[in-house]
């Protein structure tokens, strides 16, 4: 239950400013509270992911994956497993696995976005909670088990290869990394 905790408490949380994100919280936390297995896989109502966007802002670029069931370019991510304690450390760990890159940190804001998206039976949907991870400099990635590939792309390519999911997550990625006045 420590993992369902912290989810509700980030959920509670969480602030994103842009148009639907209030109301997609709120999702979430109903779906927590009418599902107490609503962290894991085998939830058939759908269930939440942690996800991470690895940016190296020195070099304007981010790290994408070409998934390999669904051939897509997407952020990393995926599901928490239950040694995770919270939804960051499922993000880092996922970011870590599927990027290779050892020493990724994630930004301090909490998650950037929430993305809900529907996936194939028996599972009906995931609810991913967003975070944003900065490569350390020199980073190397390494395709994993879950990837095609691994690709760095400049944040003006991400449009031209990416859906319009990883396009608003690189956007609220950018927003979280330009500094307050």
């Amino acid at each position: 239950m420590i993992l369902y905790d912290d989810a509700v408490l980030v959920l509670k949380g969480y602030e994103g400013r842009e148009q639907g994100q209030e109301q997609l919280r709120q999702t979430y936390l109903d779906h927590l509270a009418a599902h107490p297995d609503g962290m894991w896989k085998a939830c058939g109502a759908g269930h939440i992911t942690a996800s991470a966007l690895v940016v190296d802002p020195s070099r304007g670029r981010v790290l994408l994956t070409l998934h390999r069931k669904l051939r897509m370019w997407l952020q990393m991510g995926g599901h928490c497993e239950p040694g995770d304690p919270t939804l960051a450390v499922a993000a880092l760990r996922e970011a870590t696995e599927e990027s290779g890159i050892a020493g990724l940190t994630l930004l301090p804001v909490g998650p950037v976005r929430l993305d809900r998206h529907p996936i194939p039976a028996p599972c009906n949907w995931h609810l991913d909670v967003q975070y944003a991870a900065l490569a350390p400099e020199g980073a190397v990635e390494a395709v994993s088990e879950e990837s095609l590939d691994l690709r760095w792309f400049t944040y003006d390519e991400v449009a031209g290869v990416a859906d319009d999911s990883v396009v608003r997550l690189l956007e609220s990625t950018l927003a979280a990394l330009r500094p307050t006045s």
